[in-house]
């Protein structure tokens, strides 16, 4: 397995696997756990809840400002029993702004205000991304982790390295099939797809020109 952290991450892992085509591509993934971690985190704190009592939060596409963190399909325990996510907050408009904004814009938040990254939270996430791929995701949830797109049902353009739901098992990863996607979704999944289509184009120019 080949995890790549260095930004722009999920570029940089497409480009590793294309320079290596003796590794199966799907054996490369990069680290949006940081992302999905700090979305369950946001979360939990305006429920008043642990991070550990939400689960299935998405990040979608690509490991900078245009991720879509989702949480359309996520749960979290409240009172001893699961809920969704909208359900339990009841704010759809913090959900669809600031949540979102929050989430992509934290790494500089906190570069800003500590003139450090926060290098303890990747560390956390990469030992999370880690042992999930070594022990598998529990059952019933799932995590987001930057892949190659390629065969997904989503509508993603096939040979980006772009940030799904996946669960584990054996030590394989497999998209979570058969989630609604709304409109509001489909138009954050697609602006973040572009970003990354525009990204590879860069990048393999650069690399042809080299």
């Amino acid at each position: 397995m080949v995890i790549v952290v260095g930004n722009p991450a999920n570029t940089n892992c497409l480009t590793a696997s294309k320079s290596a085509p003796s590794i199966p591509k799907e054996n490369f993934s990069c680290l949006t756990r940081l992302d999905h971690n700090r979305a369950k985190s946001q979360i939990a704190l305006k429920l008043g809840v642990t991070a550990d009592d939400v689960k299935n939060v998405i990040i979608w596409g690509n490991h900078s400002s245009t991720q879509y963190p989702d949480v359309n399909h996520a749960k979290v325990k409240l009172h001893g029993k699961e809920v969704g996510v909208y359900e339990a907050l009841k704010d759809d408009s913090w959900l669809k702004g600031e949540f979102i904004s929050t989430v992509q814009q934290r790494g500089a938040a906190v570069i800003k205000a500590r003139k450090l990254s926060s290098a303890m939270s990747a560390a956390k996430a990469i030992a999370d991304h880690v042992r999930d791929i070594w022990f598998g995701t529990p059952e019933g949830e799932f995590v987001s982790m930057g892949v190659i797109s390629d065969g997904n049902s989503y509508g993603v353009p096939d040979d980006l390295l772009y940030s799904f739901p996946v669960v584990i098992k054996n030590k394989t990863w497999k998209f979570v099939e058969g989630l609604p996607i709304n409109d509001f979704s489909r138009e954050k999944m697609d602006l973040t797809a572009k970003e990354l289509t525009e990204e590879k184009e860069t990048a393999f120019e650069f690399l042809s020109s080299a």
